[in-house]
């Protein structure tokens, strides 16, 4: 299987924003990745279901100033968005 996702460095990502989908009866862990491409900032969504989503959190966790507490922000209240942005500024 190959990624999907582009590799996570300080020098390609611009912010990483994690929240919650409510799926009805369970939540689902979402992720935009914003990147520095050539044509300009590109977003990358990302869930907790994905295959490569613990090698990115991994890669996220190196990076400079990433907030290691991001899922504790999102995960409660139950059933609310709880945007939190794990790295880089508002946009």
């Amino acid at each position: 299987m190959s990624r999907k996702t582009p590799p996570i460095t300080d020098d390609n990502v611009v912010q990483i924003v994690f929240y919650k989908s409510d799926e009805l009866t369970t939540d689902l862990i979402c992720c935009d990745i914003t990147i520095n491409s050539a044509t300009g900032p590109l977003v990358w969504f990302l869930h907790e279901e994905a295959d490569e989503w613990e090698d990115v959190l991994l890669e996220m966790k190196a990076l400079p100033e990433f907030d290691v507490d991001w899922f504790v922000k999102v995960a409660c209240p139950a059933f609310s968005e709880n945007r939190t942005i794990a790295f880089g500024e508002k946009i």
